[in-house]
């Protein structure tokens, strides 16, 4: 692939529609009548209040407030569907299973039931409107049933994770090539790894468990759309509710906007002068900005946007930038 392809791809989803193949994610289903009192008590959102139709981002925290995995769920009428990271649904399953004792749940590993796809651009929902006739609300998770070339699938607006407006498309397993080829016909243009990290990072979205996970504080990161406030307990909240209340931590994730030409590569340490005052988690050159950015975990002291700083690769140090998310382009 050259860079005149990632750029084109780029700019589809900037100013028109992308298709990102979700297909590696993972989905864990929950059923029975306590299905969504379960889940309310383990993750760190809302669950038990959303209807079907409705969903939202969260977290599974341990008991020291640290990111377990973060997770999109899903409300039908007759289940809950956790969409998972690549590679975790089996971990999420352990993990909540582990708290199922007399509640009437059953925890299903439904991977295999599910292809994911997800359109992104401004141009996205309206071409999920040409195709099946519908798209769900604005609102972030909200999704409804649709037929897309005869096929039964379900439309879920996304959170906003590339800074421009998506629409994911679940269909069933057998049906995922189709659909794919039929989202390509209607005029997206397929996305790949490259120009979906310079979108993500320009975002400022965190990936699990790259630049959030198991080593992470929740308020470590930006993670105001993965907490309710008002709910009940759940695993790791104490931690969460102290620190918002009374104390800070002592490192947050920021962006870094580099100097020069050459993208660090994750686990870089951050500097300054002779001291080490964090880590880079990701990086990539950003095709919005034209240069190199990361995201990292930096030290509280030198975490104020317009900071300068420093990042150690390849024996040298090139000068940065401390940046706010997400990055202005």
């Amino acid at each position: 692939m050259t860079q005149a392809d990632v750029r084109a791809q780029y700019a589809a989803a900037r100013g028109g529609a992308g298709l990102v193949d979700r297909r590696d994610f993972g989905v864990v289903e929950a059923t029975g009548r306590d299905r969504a009192s379960f889940l309310h008590a383990l993750l760190t959102n809302e669950v038990k209040a959303l209807a079907p139709g409705q969903g939202c981002a969260a977290t599974l925290l341990d008991i020291h407030g640290k990111v377990q995995v973060v997770l999109f769920v899903w409300v039908l009428d007759d289940r809950i569907l956790l969409v998972t990271p690549p590679a975790t649904a089996s971990v999420v399953l352990e993990a909540l299973d582990k708290y199922l004792f007399s509640e009437k749940v059953v925890l299903r590993d439904a991977t295999e039931d599910w292809a994911l796809l997800m359109l992104v651009g401004p141009a996205a929902p309206a071409l999920v409107e040409r195709s099946s006739g519908v798209t769900p609300e604005a609102r972030p998770w909200a999704h409804l049933a649709a037929t897309l070339e005869g096929i039964d699938v379900r439309l879920v607006r996304g959170g906003g994770e590339t800074g421009e407006p998506e629409v994911w498309i679940a269909a069933p397993a057998a049906e995922g090539e189709r659909v794919r080829k039929a989202a390509l016909t209607a005029g997206a243009v397929p996305i790949a790894a490259e120009a979906y990290e310079s979108l993500r990072l320009e975002a400022g979205t965190p990936a699990f468990p790259r630049d959030i996970g198991p080593a992470v504080l929740l308020p470590e990161v930006p993670f105001e759309s993965l907490v309710s406030y008002t709910k009940g307990c759940y695993p790791g909240q104490e931690v969460v509710v102290r620190i918002r209340d009374r104390g800070h931590v002592n490192r947050h994730l920021r962006g870094l906007v580099l100097d020069g030409d050459a993208v660090p590569p994750a686990g870089s340490e951050v500097v300054a002068g002779d001291a080490v005052i964090g880590a880079v988690t990701s990086a990539t050159r950003s095709l919005g900005l034209g240069r190199p950015i990361a995201l990292a975990l930096v030290r509280r002291s030198h975490a104020e946007p317009g900071t300068g700083v420093g990042v150690r690769m390849d024996g040298a140090v090139a000068s940065a930038t401390v940046s706010a998310l997400p990055f202005t382009r």
